[in-house]
């Protein structure tokens, strides 16, 4: 009699313990690490922490279990250690708001002073701690192509402190300094940095965009990632209900359909040139992703644009899909 192997493949799913064991994701594995463990104090639906569980528990595999993190002030570093609790389970330090690349530099070259080569590290931060406050910290990291994994949890804005704008903040966007309100309310276009664009200005070994919509994805670059020495930097799309506006339940389909639009291009770079991009399986209009969050609602009424600043928007990311060449050939 046949053995009869009943399994859900090639969907979304992350992934499922009945595949092969070469074909698992690190969560789909029973040895992962539970780096980030159960209860931390994380909004529900957060993207952050099911972004960082992912990566960490990626980063852990790869290092063999030998990995120091060093973590921005943040929400990650808030809601993951109420004094005097953690639920982090492997080495972690916490930093000021900006020198958390400096700090894991510092790390990285005292584990190379004992002789501990086989002890990796890796840093993490908001996109507020990140493309702002630690941008300094960051760039000089780059340029010394210290070797460091730089992890940025990207959710747009300073959630942790208010929900005010940071570089990362899309335009048109509402956030507590860029409030709805006036001739052009949210954010204005024009604004804020491309941080993995200007990784690659550094000429680092690697740079990579990620989302939480694509676990598997997020998963191989951060592994691909451990496998270099030096600089490298991943920044993951993570959505937050909280700041957005949104219900906890769409948070991975907000993260989906960023991809899907364009406006959050998935790519990797290495040596300052682009090597592949991830095509998007069903593109959609950017009003898709955008009448999901209220912090875009003041540029609609009743479903419909109130302005140009949608088509603005669109422009963008038509832009970004051809910049990286993010549709599949057509059949």
């Amino acid at each position: 009699m046949n053995q009869i192997k009943f399994y859900q493949k090639g969907t979304f799913t992350v992934g499922n313990r009945l595949v092969a064991e070469e074909e698992r994701t690190t969560q789909a594995s029973p040895a992962r690490s539970n780096s980030l463990t159960c209860g931390h104090r994380a909004c529900q639906g957060c993207g952050e922490a099911l972004g960082a569980r992912y990566a960490v528990d990626a980063a852990m595999r790869a290092a063999d279990g030998q990995l120091i993190a060093v973590n921005a002030t943040g929400c990650l570093e808030v809601f993951t250690t109420p004094y005097p609790e953690t639920s982090w389970q492997i080495p972690w330090m916490h930093s000021l708001f900006g020198n958390a690349p400096a700090v894991a530099t510092g790390v990285a070259a005292a584990m190379r002073v004992k002789g501990r080569t086989e002890v990796r590290t890796i840093a993490q931060g908001g996109d507020g701690g990140t493309t702002d406050i630690g941008f300094g910290c960051l760039s000089g990291m780059f340029e010394r192509n210290d070797d460091v994994l730089y992890i940025c949890y990207d959710n747009q804005a300073y959630m942790n402190t208010g929900v005010q704008r940071s570089s990362a903040t899309p335009p048109a966007a509402r956030t507590a300094t860029t409030p709805p309100v006036g001739d052009k309310p949210g954010n204005v276009f024009g604004t804020g940095k491309n941080v993995p664009l200007i990784a690659m200005a550094h000429n680092i070994p690697y740079v990579a965009t990620a989302s939480v919509a694509d676990l598997r994805d997020l998963e191989a670059k951060v592994t691909k990632a451990m496998a270099i020495h030096g600089a490298r930097y991943i920044q993951i799309f993570v959505p937050c209900p909280l700041g957005w506006g949104s219900v906890a339940h769409d948070t991975v389909r907000l993260a989906r359909l960023g991809v899907e639009s364009g406006l959050y291009p998935l790519f990797e770079a290495e040596n300052g040139a682009v090597t592949s991009s991830t095509k998007i399986r069903r593109r959609v209009p950017v009003e898709d992703y955008l009448l999901l969050q209220r912090r875009f609602a003041h540029l609609f009424k009743k479903g419909k644009p109130v302005d140009d600043r949608v088509a603005r928007l669109q422009a963008m990311a038509d832009e970004n899909i051809r910049r990286f060449n993010l549709l599949a050939p057509e059949e």
